[in-house]
């Protein structure tokens, strides 16, 4: 078992019968939502999923956990996710996936938002390692990004991955990646974009989660 494996089956153990679970987006996502469906299929474990994207969606129909649509959804107990980057007073990257728009709703709504992570993932600050994403509408990115460097931030729209075209997200919409630099806070970024008309979502996620399991060594560290 890997660290990966190893944080996602400690989530896994958090879950309790009759839960409602949000299920994230990429490889940490996927070795949950496997260690989740282990747990329904070996134990009786009654569960309901909701999925951040259709790949979720389908990896967990594919493992017989029951689904529910996010439009049906009026209660979440759980939402586990992978992240890009950590600081140590829990602010989170995401987006380098390009499913902003779920997983914050899901963040959100949830009464206890799990972050699996290994130690690649721990910065000192937000965009340390990867530029902010910012989803905006098709139409907007050029005057969103001309707001942008108004306060420091010089973004590129994101290729797809052939490199032949612009990225879309599940809804249509383009994605800059930002670059702030040192000389705005994750706060004070995540204000602004929050602010922004044109701008979908972002991928600062702030004062949403509720801990962070950082695998480590063979061993499961909680931040």
């Amino acid at each position: 078992m890997n660290d990966k494996e190893r944080v996602a089956k400690k989530a896994a153990m958090d879950i309790s019968h009759g839960m409602v679970v949000g299920l994230g987006t990429g490889s940490s996502a996927d070795c949950f939502i496997e260690a989740l469906a282990q747990r329904h299929h070996e134990e009786g474990l009654g569960v309901q999923t909701v999925a951040s994207s259709i790949v979720s969606m389908q990896k967990a129909q594919n493992l017989g956990l029951p689904i529910i649509a996010i439009e049906h959804l009026d209660q979440l107990d759980y939402y586990v996710d992978g992240a890009d980057e950590v600081t140590d007073d829990l602010v989170l990257s995401k987006g380098q996936g390009a499913d902003l728009v779920r997983e914050k709703i899901l963040a959100t709504a949830a009464d206890k938002f799990i972050v699996l992570i290994d130690q690649s993932k721990r910065v000192k600050r937000i965009g340390e390692r990867f530029p902010v994403p910012v989803e905006v509408i098709p139409f907007s990115w050029h005057l969103v990004a001309k707001a942008l460097r108004r306060i420091g931030g010089q973004s590129l729209l994101r290729p797809n991955a052939n490199n032949s075209g612009l990225a879309t997200t599940s809804y249509g919409n383009l994605v800059l990646d930002v670059d702030f630099g040192v000389s705005l806070t994750a706060e004070e970024i995540d204000n602004a974009l929050n602010a922004m008309p044109g701008v979908i979502e972002h991928g600062i996620f702030r004062n949403l989660a509720s801990s962070v399991y950082i695998g480590v060594a063979g061993d499961v560290e909680e931040l």
